[in-house]
């Protein structure tokens, strides 16, 4: 074995793979753990190299937590942008707690997160329960004979959507016209 060659080897892949990353990091803005699963697939796929999986694992650290120290990456501030971005777009704080969970956030920036929500914000659920309605347009939009007929449905529309039974009935037994009014201030 020729430990020359052995090390060329190795700063050609951890060379592959910051590039991999940073060309990554030039479209998205990935947490760490995106990032991680991503140049994994990359070097089982496109390099295919003899290393074995835990050689390529503790590189792929390496390379995440350099671009960690540089401040490229943040766990704390994806969380925060992911979880605003998420409450736009009419997500209960649940299911705004299990998207992040699932994108491989720590516990204590998602906890983080949810409190800044909770503390800029008059009932972040019954808001987003009530974007929900619009952009599905159910509930108090659905027309006064309808309303009945589907209002099993639009509870498990809601429920899947992470609300409360108590929030989603509050929200499902709004006139159409107070609706109308809450809408516009939000």
């Amino acid at each position: 074995m020729n430990p020359t060659a052995n090390k060329s080897d190795f700063e050609d892949l951890t060379t592959n793979l910051r590039d991999l990353a940073y060309s990554y990091l030039e479209r998205y803005s990935p947490s760490k753990q995106q990032l991680k699963v991503h140049l994994l697939k990359k070097y089982l796929t496109k390099i295919k190299g003899t290393k074995s999986k835990k050689e390529v694992t503790a590189i792929i650290d390496e390379i995440i937590s350099g671009l960690e120290k540089n401040k490229i990456i943040d766990d704390e501030l994806y969380s925060d942008s992911k979880a605003r971005m998420f409450l736009r777009r009419g997500y209960s704080l649940n299911k705004i707690n299990q998207s992040l969970r699932n994108k491989g956030i720590d516990n204590q920036y998602i906890k983080q997160s949810i409190d800044k929500i909770k503390e800029d914000e008059i009932e972040p659920d019954f808001v987003s329960a009530l974007k929900l309605c619009k952009r599905r347009r159910i509930g108090p939009l659905r027309p006064g004979v309808n309303r009945e007929l589907f209002y099993k449905k639009d509870m498990g529309i809601l429920a899947r959507g992470g609300f409360s039974f108590e929030l989603s009935k509050r929200v499902l037994d709004l006139e159409t016209v107070e609706f109308q009014k809450l809408i516009k201030i939000i």
